[in-house]
């Protein structure tokens, strides 16, 4: 009963997701604003807007650096941003548990896993330079969930929680093993490969921020589709059974939209920790429980924070490029001490 009198806590007003979605826009022209050579605000504006109506575009205002370059890159990382966030509050939702998100899960690791074999490999798809690394992070991310469900089915029968991210840990631990050794032998790759697993959106282009739309449309959509069954988990999984919920039927499909759109964030940013763990506790504070307004508010605030860590990790040691893995690392892990001891405390 605790938990249903906690989710009728209600902190949400339209002029939060207003707000939000303003904050997202700024922050996403101030990044595309701000690198190695700073471009103008109203330059910035100029350009993208006119792009965006096939209108002429003025000379010297940096047209290659912000189209071709920045915008790209922060429509990527906008976009994994927010598919990061939703699947970590999705995982929270379902198993009750805050530590839970994809990389707890073994799903982050196991697409990230799929990746480093196909780059070693140098597997491509017809057409494509990057097509065989997504299709194989994406296999690769479903066949982990497939084979952490089945060892944790073979154990618990129930599904439960604890059983799943348990494994979860264990499956993450032996992947990072595969992953080093595949990078020590993969000679030719090894610099690149290394830089990548630690995060990189380096390079990303407007097909692939295409790809990472589509994903969140579609796997996005599932997850915010089961929002009343993820309300339904707060109140326990017995509970739930009770007013009507298919309990092994919404964790397989959240967990197969999640594993999905994990693998094709991976598959374009290499792995990116924190994000999934962290921001969706913000999002919580500023909007409450309620997954029907927790999850939209996850989004945005999964694809600031990432806007913001990108920025820093290609700025702060200028010209150096710095993994963003690691920034999202040191800011994620300070951050979620906090939230973790300010709930504790509360609690």
């Amino acid at each position: 009963m605790k938990d249903a009198r906690i989710l009728k806590r209600e902190r949400f007003t339209p002029l939060t997701y207003a707000l939000l979605a303003a904050a997202l826009l700024l922050t996403m022209i101030f990044c595309v604003c701000v690198g190695s050579v700073r471009i103008s605000f109203s330059d910035t504006v100029t350009v993208i807007w006119r792009a965006l109506w096939g209108q002429p575009i003025p000379q010297g205002t940096a047209k290659n650096i912000i189209l071709n370059v920045r915008l790209p890159r922060v429509l990527c990382v906008t976009l994994s941003g927010a598919a990061l966030s939703l699947c970590g509050a999705a995982m929270q939702g379902l198993l009750r548990n805050p530590l839970a998100d994809g990389s707890t899960m073994g799903v982050s690791s196991g697409a990230a896993l799929g990746a480093v074999i196909a780059m070693a490999a140098g597997f491509t798809l017809p057409g494509s330079n990057y097509g065989g690394v997504m299709v194989t992070a994406m296999a690769f991310a479903f066949g982990s969930l497939v084979l952490i469900l089945s060892l944790a089915f073979a154990l618990d029968r129930s599904l439960a929680t604890n059983s799943i991210i348990l494994i979860g840990v264990i499956f993450t631990m032996f992947i990072s093993s595969v992953i080093s050794l595949i990078i020590t032998f993969a000679s030719d790759h090894t610099r690149s490969l290394a830089f990548w697993t630690l995060g990189s959106f380096s390079g990303v282009n407007y097909t692939q921020a295409g790809l990472l739309f589509l994903a969140l449309a579609v796997c996005g959509g599932v997850i915010i589709g089961h929002s009343r069954e993820l309300n339904a988990f707060a109140i326990g999984e017995d509970n739930a059974r009770h007013i009507g919920v298919n309990v092994k039927r919404v964790k397989l499909v959240i967990l197969i939209a999640v594993s999905m759109l994990i693998g094709v964030c991976v598959s374009v940013s290499g792995t990116v920790s924190f994000v999934g763990l962290v921001m969706p506790h913000i999002a919580r504070m500023l909007v409450g429980p309620n997954h029907k307004r927790l999850l939209p508010a996850s989004l945005f605030s999964g694809a600031i924070f990432l806007l913001l860590a990108d920025l820093t990790a290609r700025t702060l040691v200028s010209p150096i490029e710095l993994s963003i893995g690691v920034v999202t690392s040191i800011v994620g892990a300070v951050a979620f001490v906090i939230i973790f001891y300010r709930t504790r405390k509360a609690g």
